[in-house]
Protein backbone atom coordinates (compact mmCIF):
# COMPACT_ATOMS: atom_id res chain seq x y z
CA UNK A 1 0.00 0.00 0.00
CA UNK A 2 1.83 3.38 -0.84
CA UNK A 3 1.73 5.82 1.74
CA UNK A 4 1.72 9.72 0.82
CA UNK A 5 3.93 11.70 2.01
CA UNK A 6 1.92 13.46 4.38
CA UNK A 7 1.88 10.33 6.65
CA UNK A 8 5.18 10.00 7.14
CA UNK A 9 7.09 9.98 10.51
CA UNK A 10 9.19 11.94 11.18
CA UNK A 11 9.41 14.24 7.92
CA UNK A 12 5.22 15.21 8.16
CA UNK A 13 5.26 16.79 11.02
CA UNK A 14 6.36 20.37 9.78
CA UNK A 15 3.39 19.88 7.36
CA UNK A 16 0.74 18.84 9.90
CA UNK A 17 2.10 21.79 12.06
CA UNK A 18 2.11 24.28 9.54
CA UNK A 19 -1.56 22.41 8.13
CA UNK A 20 -3.10 23.92 11.81
CA UNK A 21 -1.39 27.16 11.78
CA UNK A 22 -2.55 28.46 8.50
CA UNK A 23 -5.87 27.43 9.26
CA UNK A 24 -5.74 28.39 12.44
CA UNK A 25 -5.36 31.98 11.59
CA UNK A 26 -7.99 31.69 9.08
CA UNK A 27 -10.38 30.59 11.75
CA UNK A 28 -9.46 33.60 14.10
CA UNK A 29 -9.61 36.16 10.98
CA UNK A 30 -13.13 34.81 10.34
CA UNK A 31 -14.09 34.71 13.98
CA UNK A 32 -12.63 38.14 15.24
CA UNK A 33 -14.34 39.73 11.97
CA UNK A 34 -17.73 37.74 11.47
CA UNK A 35 -20.38 39.97 10.55
CA UNK A 36 -24.00 40.87 10.34
CA UNK A 37 -25.19 38.29 7.55
CA UNK A 38 -28.45 40.34 6.67
CA UNK A 39 -26.40 42.86 5.08
CA UNK A 40 -23.74 40.65 3.12
CA UNK A 41 -23.42 40.92 -0.88
CA UNK A 42 -21.36 37.60 -1.53
CA UNK A 43 -24.08 35.31 -2.69
CA UNK A 44 -23.17 32.27 -0.72
CA UNK A 45 -20.23 32.39 -1.55
CA UNK A 46 -18.58 32.18 1.82
CA UNK A 47 -20.78 29.00 2.52
CA UNK A 48 -19.20 27.72 -1.00
CA UNK A 49 -15.71 28.73 -0.04
CA UNK A 50 -16.19 26.51 3.34
CA UNK A 51 -17.78 23.48 1.68
CA UNK A 52 -15.44 23.42 -1.32
CA UNK A 53 -12.44 23.48 0.66
CA UNK A 54 -13.54 20.75 2.95
CA UNK A 55 -14.57 18.12 -0.08
CA UNK A 56 -11.39 19.20 -1.65
CA UNK A 57 -9.40 18.45 1.08
CA UNK A 58 -11.16 15.03 1.80
CA UNK A 59 -11.42 13.71 -1.87
CA UNK A 60 -7.28 15.09 -2.04
CA UNK A 61 -6.43 13.09 0.94
CA UNK A 62 -8.49 10.47 0.17
CA UNK A 63 -6.93 9.94 -3.41
CA UNK A 64 -3.51 10.62 -2.23
CA UNK A 65 -3.00 6.71 -1.33
CA UNK A 66 -3.24 6.07 -5.12
CA UNK A 67 -0.17 4.67 -5.77
CA UNK A 68 -0.06 4.77 -9.97
CA UNK A 69 -0.94 8.85 -9.74
CA UNK A 70 1.79 9.28 -7.18
CA UNK A 71 4.50 11.84 -7.38
CA UNK A 72 8.20 11.39 -7.57
CA UNK A 73 10.54 11.88 -4.98
CA UNK A 74 7.82 12.50 -2.15
CA UNK A 75 10.28 13.79 0.40
CA UNK A 76 10.83 16.70 -1.88
CA UNK A 77 7.50 17.57 -3.22
CA UNK A 78 6.58 17.03 0.58
CA UNK A 79 9.18 19.96 1.18
CA UNK A 80 7.84 21.72 -1.44
CA UNK A 81 4.84 21.51 -0.36
CA UNK A 82 4.90 22.69 3.20
CA UNK A 83 7.56 25.61 1.75
CA UNK A 84 4.44 26.93 -0.19
CA UNK A 85 1.83 26.33 2.26
CA UNK A 86 4.10 28.76 4.40
CA UNK A 87 4.75 31.03 1.72
CA UNK A 88 0.80 31.19 0.41
CA UNK A 89 -0.34 31.62 4.43
CA UNK A 90 2.46 34.71 5.04
CA UNK A 91 0.84 36.08 1.44
CA UNK A 92 -2.42 35.80 2.94
CA UNK A 93 -2.31 36.92 6.32
CA UNK A 94 -0.42 40.29 4.73
CA UNK A 95 -3.03 40.58 2.25
CA UNK A 96 -5.52 40.48 5.00
CA UNK A 97 -3.70 42.79 7.12
CA UNK A 98 -3.47 45.39 4.32
CA UNK A 99 -6.82 45.53 4.01
CA UNK A 100 -7.49 46.09 7.75
CA UNK A 101 -10.58 47.32 8.88
CA UNK A 102 -12.08 46.20 5.50
CA UNK A 103 -11.41 42.74 5.61
CA UNK A 104 -14.43 40.71 6.63
CA UNK A 105 -15.27 36.79 5.99
CA UNK A 106 -18.16 37.62 3.91
CA UNK A 107 -18.22 39.84 1.14
CA UNK A 108 -19.85 43.49 2.51
CA UNK A 109 -19.00 46.99 0.83
CA UNK A 110 -19.88 50.09 2.96
CA UNK A 111 -20.85 53.10 1.02
CA UNK A 112 -17.92 55.12 2.16
CA UNK A 113 -15.52 52.29 1.75
CA UNK A 114 -12.18 53.92 0.01
CA UNK A 115 -10.20 51.40 -2.29
CA UNK A 116 -7.16 49.89 -0.94
CA UNK A 117 -4.06 50.20 -3.02
CA UNK A 118 -1.38 49.43 -0.52
CA UNK A 119 0.76 46.75 -0.01
CA UNK A 120 0.01 43.64 -2.72
CA UNK A 121 -2.91 45.95 -3.55
CA UNK A 122 -1.41 48.04 -5.29
CA UNK A 123 -0.58 45.32 -8.24
CA UNK A 124 -3.40 42.87 -7.74
CA UNK A 125 -6.92 43.21 -6.65
CA UNK A 126 -7.07 39.40 -4.38
CA UNK A 127 -3.90 38.90 -3.11
CA UNK A 128 -5.71 37.31 -0.51
CA UNK A 129 -6.83 34.73 -3.02
CA UNK A 130 -4.01 35.00 -4.53
CA UNK A 131 -2.34 33.30 -1.27
CA UNK A 132 -5.32 30.40 -0.83
CA UNK A 133 -4.36 29.18 -4.51
CA UNK A 134 -0.33 29.00 -3.39
CA UNK A 135 -1.11 27.39 -0.09
CA UNK A 136 -3.88 25.05 -1.61
CA UNK A 137 -0.99 24.14 -4.43
CA UNK A 138 0.98 23.40 -1.41
CA UNK A 139 -1.39 20.84 0.18
CA UNK A 140 -2.19 19.11 -3.23
CA UNK A 141 2.35 18.72 -3.60
CA UNK A 142 2.50 17.45 0.03
CA UNK A 143 -0.09 14.69 -0.64
CA UNK A 144 2.53 13.62 -3.07
CA UNK A 145 -0.43 12.53 -5.70
CA UNK A 146 -0.91 14.22 -8.92
CA UNK A 147 -4.75 13.68 -8.72
CA UNK A 148 -5.02 15.63 -5.19
CA UNK A 149 -3.36 18.43 -7.43
CA UNK A 150 -5.97 18.66 -9.61
CA UNK A 151 -8.80 18.28 -7.12
CA UNK A 152 -7.47 21.03 -5.03
CA UNK A 153 -7.03 23.48 -8.10
CA UNK A 154 -10.03 22.54 -9.97
CA UNK A 155 -11.98 23.05 -6.49
CA UNK A 156 -10.00 26.68 -5.68
CA UNK A 157 -10.62 27.77 -9.40
CA UNK A 158 -14.13 27.09 -9.19
CA UNK A 159 -15.07 28.26 -5.14
CA UNK A 160 -12.63 31.92 -5.86
CA UNK A 161 -14.10 32.45 -9.72
CA UNK A 162 -17.58 32.27 -7.70
CA UNK A 163 -16.25 34.49 -4.83
CA UNK A 164 -14.35 36.95 -6.90
CA UNK A 165 -17.62 37.66 -9.28
CA UNK A 166 -19.50 38.24 -6.40
CA UNK A 167 -16.82 40.76 -4.54
CA UNK A 168 -16.25 42.80 -7.56
CA UNK A 169 -20.04 43.07 -8.41
CA UNK A 170 -20.55 44.60 -4.67
CA UNK A 171 -17.57 46.51 -5.26
CA UNK A 172 -18.58 48.12 -8.60
CA UNK A 173 -22.20 48.90 -7.37
CA UNK A 174 -21.29 50.51 -4.40
CA UNK A 175 -17.94 52.15 -4.48
CA UNK A 176 -18.18 52.67 -8.45
CA UNK A 177 -16.05 54.70 -10.55
CA UNK A 178 -12.74 54.82 -8.46
CA UNK A 179 -13.24 50.87 -8.13
CA UNK A 180 -13.27 50.59 -12.06
CA UNK A 181 -10.22 52.70 -12.45
CA UNK A 182 -8.65 50.46 -10.15
CA UNK A 183 -9.67 47.52 -12.15
CA UNK A 184 -8.48 48.92 -15.16
CA UNK A 185 -5.32 48.91 -13.77
CA UNK A 186 -4.82 46.15 -11.85
CA UNK A 187 -4.75 42.13 -12.62
CA UNK A 188 -7.07 39.96 -10.43
CA UNK A 189 -4.31 37.19 -8.95
CA UNK A 190 -1.21 37.57 -10.51
CA UNK A 191 0.56 40.83 -11.27
CA UNK A 192 0.85 42.18 -14.95
CA UNK A 193 -0.15 38.73 -16.17
CA UNK A 194 -3.79 37.92 -14.43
Amino acid sequence: MHIPPVFTYPEAILFWIVLVWSFYLEIKFARTLASNPSNTQDAGTRLLIKAGNRIAFFLALLVSFLPWLAIAHQRMVLNAGTGLLIAGSLFRQYSIRSLGKYFTPEVIVGVNQKVVEKGPYRWIRHPGYSGAFVMFAGMGLAFGNWLSLVIFFLAVCFVYSRRVTAEEKALLDTLGEPYRLYMARTKRFIPFIF
